[in-house]
């Protein structure tokens, strides 16, 4: 039964792990791989109303039942019941014309290519010298037709027709027999192509690879040489200096302005400037031109183009930058700014006056006659008096006449309307409704008065008087702002005008011009419109089909009976018909009815006298005269008013037939998938069909800690703080472990990751299985236990203190000491007599004291022999038991192996009897490792005497202890990176014998039945997990084909 069940789980695996390899092995990006959809069956529970039989009570004439009887109802209840789903998949497949190898889509050719390859359904790209649709025609290269008994004609490596003897001509070459080269501006196969390179360029016959002329660069000799370089291919470097450029083909240098020579490295000479030096320097007075622009720059008093000014009036020096100061109205020397005093003053600026203040003459004798307070000075020489601003006269007594100002009054005052101006500034001072510098402008628009500072108060347009801001009304208003309108009845300027218009028509109060209502016409408006015409000015014509005239005001046509609209032009509006369409249609669901009798003209979609019912099923459109296109996936028949198929969610098209594409779902297709890392979303309603490993509403959420699979439903089994694949549950161990689960600790002399790390531990140290860390033994210390105790120190960890004396040494392990000649007792403080120095013994004969000690130990040893002898007997009798219960039982014998090359099946009754050894590939470190070891080799067998995979016990003729627990899983090397015979083996003490790759042996029974097993029950799929008590053996496997997600990880 165990091993249906186990057959079983491995036919499923194998077969998921097929379908999952045909789903994913084939790339979608590949453009020779196609897709389809594939339908398949969900079981889903679903709810339904069930009908069930409700009895209640009512009141009723039954006296017998106290006026109670019984009724009966169908009522309906909410059940469930389970159903099948149709949901689709995206499933690959290669095109047509296309087989799948690998992870690729190949082309498949009916007649296998003999010679070639086949390029695309039914198409062979033959190798050189075969031909014919499968490439099997062909000679030598240099023979061609029936027998291969012509010769080849071709030249310059041309191939040669193996059928026909045609040459077929290599990349450059043309004619019967290949001997031309390409004309001049071709080139490649056949010399079809067109040379693409300019100027003056030659192109390679083969490749079309363009030699550029000298002073051409480019693929395509398109450019000039870059700046800097000349030549063949640009590669002399250009000497030109100063910004000059040289020529791309001769390397000759074309100079700047400015500069000249063989390399543009000498300027102009002095006189010259320009290209190539050519122009004459125009400059005046001494001025130098700059040799590049040719600008003059002046010396110092001049300016100007050419120098050919002084500087100005009051400035002097070099541009005339600095300015004069000269005092009392001397002038100044334009070229070093030196003042030229008037008569009557000295001083290096002229600042002195020959006279003391208020005297002149040539003996400064004579008194000023000035008005000292409008008198600015008094000439030293003459007397005359100089005025200060807005005086004037000879003796500076009088104001400045009107019209003029300033100094001497010379200046005119530019004042206007009437406005008076300052003597001494010349300043205006404007009249009311004026402003401005000269009070030339008249106030703006809304200010008037003095500086136009007063704000108008005119409305309506009234005009405001600038000076004293009176208020000027337009015609049709009046009052002293301009507020009030005109009465009615008057018109004109300060209405003083009488309006005679008649039928209500209004007066312009500004001209008196009528404004006659719709309707009428004439001066005064006493006219009405004539027949055809209507509204404002009787300006507006009729505009009516089917009517009995118009409204003279309003225009509205008075239509007939059974028209309607603006014009009377349109039957009655749908739903109106009769006279003047004043009764309502009964017609429904849209339909119009007749204009003259009222019957019903249905919209397309339905149908009756009053169009109150849908088409019939199957029919839609105009009288329901249409059939319905057949809907695939739809709701219903199609729609009574378009026909078009109501199609069901994750289905679209015009008959509701195609799935809706990958990434899309739901009602007409219009939503977007939210799956992500390769997960399946429904096309119906957009739930995400996990890739194993994933979880959540969109396969964003990777399996939680623990858990992996499909919608993580398997639980990790990993161990020690390992972490499992979620994808498929591999456990990937932690330092220090190893096994399937992560269960068994490293062999010993490993440790670490993967334990691929070899212990340094020395003299028998333990080595710690995940950090390495030696822990050393008694009488020896340092980080490798390498070394003895220090002299003076024994023990564990060397921190005992040998109490030797005399210089007597210490044993490094027990702290036994052995004394000098001379000395003898436990401590060597005893003397020694000379007999007793020749017996070697009594250097470590222990003291009296301590012989109370030996003869415990004594009787201790007795007692472990006594206990051991009675552990033999039950073991005799144990086995004696085991072997009355038959030898038919099979056993499974597991050999330990770093690295098994050749695994053997040998049939034996019992575990002492022949078996075929294993070979063993070993490193040299392990060979000798294996000699130290107390258990270099052995052979255990598990047996039991129930159920052979329920408990796994060590054999009793070993000699071997092993530290863990027997129920341990056993591990192939299939998921480890390095192969078992890279790491050195220990001794299999401490060790358990399941941590080592296991050889089965299957045991015969004494008839000579064979069991010969097809499967081995411990052949399971890798990463299997079957949920049982124990653990089943994993299957085993080649070294070189080691899981992946080790690799990966």
């Amino acid at each position: 039964m165990v091993v249906c069940i186990l057959l079983w789980w491995i036919l499923k695996v194998l077969t998921l792990s097929c379908l999952l390899k045909t789903a994913l092995s084939l790339n979608p990006d590949d453009p020779n791989v196609c897709s389809h959809w594939e339908s398949y069956a969900v079981t889903v529970q679903e709810s339904y109303a069930h009908p069930f039989d409700q009895i209640y009570y009512t009141r009723c004439t039954d006296i017998l039942n106290w006026f109670k009887c019984t009724r009966h109802r169908i009522s309906y209840k909410t059940a469930y019941r389970r159903g099948l789903r149709t949901m689709y998949r995206r499933r690959s497949q290669c095109c047509p014309g296309y087989y799948e190898s690998g992870d690729f889509c190949i082309p498949l050719c009916t007649e296998e290519c003999v010679h070639g390859r086949c390029i695309s359904p039914d198409t062979c790209h033959c190798e050189p010298g075969w031909g014919g649709v499968d490439c099997s025609s062909g000679c030598d290269s240099d023979h061609w037709g029936p027998h291969c008994s012509n010769r080849c004609q071709c030249q310059n490596e041309a191939l040669c027709n193996p059928i026909t003897g045609a040459c077929v001509c290599a990349d450059g070459y043309k004619g019967w027999r290949c001997e031309e080269l390409c004309d001049p501006g071709t080139y490649g196969k056949g010399c079809q192509f067109k040379c693409q390179c300019y100027n003056g360029a030659t192109c390679d016959h083969k490749t079309g690879e363009c030699h550029c002329a000298p002073g051409y660069t480019g693929v395509f000799c398109e450019e000039h040489c870059p700046p800097g370089s000349h030549g063949a291919q640009c590669e002399l470097r250009c000497p030109c200096q100063n910004g000059g450029v040289c020529h791309h083909i001769t390397g000759e240098c074309s100079c700047p302005p400015g500069w000249m020579g063989f390399v543009c490295a000498q300027p102009c000479p002095s006189g010259t400037f320009g290209m190539n030096c050519s122009q004459d320097c125009p400059c005046h007075n001494g001025g130098q031109c700059d040799h590049v622009t040719g600008k003059c720059l002046c010396t110092a008093g001049y300016m100007g183009d050419r120098c050919q000014e002084e500087c100005p009036i009051g400035t002097y020096g070099f541009q005339c930058t600095q300015k004069c100061d000269c005092q009392n109205g001397a002038k100044c020397y334009h070229i070093n700014g030196a003042c030229m005093c008037d008569p009557g003053f000295k001083g290096i600026r002229c600042q002195e006056r020959m006279c003391p203040e208020g005297l002149y003459g040539l003996k400064c004798h004579k008194k000023c006659p000035c008005n000292i307070n409008n008198t600015l000075s008094c000439h030293p020489l003459s007397g005359e008096c100089t005025c200060k601003a807005g005086s004037a006269g000879l003796y500076c007594n009088d104001t400045c006449p009107p019209g003029s100002y300033g100094e001497g009054c010379q200046l005119t005052c530019l004042c206007q309307n009437g406005a008076d101006c300052g003597s001494v500034t010349g300043k205006c001072t404007c009249a009311p409704g004026y402003m401005g510098d000269d009070c030339s402008i008249t106030c703006g628009a809304r200010t008037y008065g003095a500086n136009c500072s007063s704000v108008c108060n005119c409305k309506n347009d009234g005009a405001c008087s600038p000076v004293d801001g009176l208020c000027l009304c337009k015609e049709g208003w009046q009052g002293v702002d301009c507020s009030i309108p005109c009465p009615s009845g008057t018109w004109g300027l300060n209405c003083n005008q009488t309006c005679y218009c008649n039928n209500g028509a209004a007066c312009n109060p500004v001209d008196g011009f009528c404004l006659c209502s719709p309707g009428w016409q004439g001066e005064y408006c006493d006219q009405a419109c004539p027949d055809g015409t209507y509204g404002l000015n009787c300006s507006e014509h009729c505009d009516c089909s089917h009517a009995d005239g118009c409204d003279a005001v309003t225009g509205y046509c008075c239509c007939l009976a059974g028209w309607t609209g603006i014009h009377c032009d349109n039957v009655c509006a749908q739903g109106r018909w009769g006279p003047n369409c004043s009764i309502s249609c009964n017609c429904e669901n849209g339909g119009s009815c007749s204009p003259e009798d009222g019957t019903c003209e249905c919209a397309p979609g339905y149908r009756g006298p009053m169009c109150q019912r849908i088409c019939s099923p199957g029919f839609y459109g105009h009288h329901c005269s249409q059939a319905c296109p057949p809907c695939v996936h739809s709701s219903g028949p199609c729609h009574h008013v378009t026909g078009r198929c109501d199609c069901l969610p994750g289905f679209f098209g015009s008959l509701c037939n195609q799935v809706c594409a990958s990434g899309r779902y739901g009602k007409n297709c219009a939503e977007v998938c939210q799956c992500t890392n390769n997960g399946t979303c429904n096309p119906i309603d957009g739930t995400c069909q996990c890739f194993p490993g994933w979880i959540g509403k969109d396969c964003s959420q990777t399996c939680p800690a623990g858990f992996w699979g499909p919608d993580c439903f398997h639980t990790c089994n990993c161990h020690n703080g390992a972490m499992c694949n979620p994808y498929d549950g591999e456990c990937r161990c932690t330092a220090g472990w190893t096994g399937l689960y992560c269960t068994q600790r490293c062999p010993a002399a490993f440790y670490g990751r993967n334990c691929a790390n070899v212990c340094q531990c020395q003299n028998g140290a333990d080595c710690d299985h995940i950090t390495g860390q030696c822990t050393c033994r008694t009488g020896f210390t340092g980080k490798q236990c390498e070394q003895k105790c220090p002299p003076g120190s024994f023990g564990y960890g060397c921190k005992q203190l040998c109490e030797c004396m005399n210089n007597a040494t210490c044993d490094h392990v027990t702290g036994t000491c052995y004394c000098s000649p001379g000395f003898k007792g436990i401590r060597c403080d005893q003397a020694a007599l000379m007999m007793e120095e020749l017996n070697p013994y009594t250097k470590i004969s222990p003291a009296l004291g301590s012989e109370r000690h030996s003869v415990g130990a004594i009787i201790g040893i007795i007692i472990l022999l006594l206990i051991i002898m009675v552990l033999l007997a039950l073991f005799v009798w144990y086995r004696r038991k085991q072997k009355e219960k038959g030898h038919d039982m099979p056993s499974v014998s597991y050999t330990p192996a770093m690295r098994m090359t050749n695994t053997d099946y040998s049939l034996s009754g019992a575990c002492g009897m022949d078996r075929r050894q294993n070979t063993y590939i070993m490193e040299k470190n392990f060979k000798e490792y294996m000699k130290e070891s107390v258990c270099s080799s052995s052979t255990c067998s598990l047996n039991s005497s129930e159920n052979p995979y329920a408990t796994i016990k060590d054999p009793p003729i070993l000699t071997c202890k092993h530290s863990e627990s027997s129920y341990v899983e056993m591990k192939s090397p299939i998921h480890r990176d390095s192969p078992y015979s890279e790491m050195p083996t220990s001794s299999t003490t401490n060790k358990n014998i399941y941590e080592v790759e296991p050889t089965v042996s299957v045991v015969q029974d004494a008839r000579g039945r064979s069991a010969n097993y097809n499967q081995n029950p411990y052949d399971l799929p890798r990463n299997s997990h079957i949920p049982s008590h124990y653990d089943l053996l994993p299957v085993r496997h080649s070294p070189t084909h080691g899981a992946s997600w080790d690799k990966q990880s």
